[in-house]
């Protein structure tokens, strides 16, 4: 007998984001439609906490973190990893951002960015505005490329 996986769509730029609900390294759930017409949005999804280049991504978040809030936005990292993993990394490294754990990469389905033959999510960002709608996805084209902070925040200051 043969299982069939339907394949999810990626997530496209005038669509509404798919709501969620995720535990933050505290543990906290953290609601996406909590931040509607209140601040925009950075969804950075990345395969693994402690890889070298999720590692770089994030403390770029945190070292930028000043031109984020600038920028009326919030950073949520998003990753396959537990919780318990993502609190460990963000006391080892002092990141500002919340981390948030999509355990059962359900997140990552919605959204049309897991990769079943890894069991991870690809590397990639997704800006949400206060309306809630996507305004700027952005996959990078290989997993082991970093994102660039720079055109996040250049997406972002075109928003209103």
């Amino acid at each position: 007998m043969s299982t069939q996986v339907a394949e999810t769509k990626t997530i496209a730029t005038g669509q509404t984001a798919p709501d969620f609900t995720l535990k933050d390294q505290n543990d906290q759930d953290i609601r996406l439609s909590d931040f509607k017409g209140k601040k925009n949005v950075v969804l950075a999804f990345y395969p693994l906490a402690f890889s070298p280049v999720c590692t770089k991504e994030n403390e770029c978040f945190t070292n930028d973190i000043g031109q984020y809030t600038q920028a009326g936005a919030e950073v949520l990292g998003i990753s396959v990893d537990s919780t318990w993993t993502l609190k460990a990394w963000a006391k080892q490294l002092n990141f500002k951002h919340k981390l948030l754990s999509d355990f059962s990469r359900e997140v990552s389905k919605k959204y049309g960015l897991f990769l079943a033959d890894k069991n991870i999510s690809q590397r990639a960002t997704v800006i949400v505005d206060k309306q809630g709608k996507v305004t700027w996805v952005k996959i990078q084209p290989a997993i082991t490329m970093q994102r660039e902070n720079q055109e996040i925040l250049t997406a972002l200051k075109s928003l209103p």
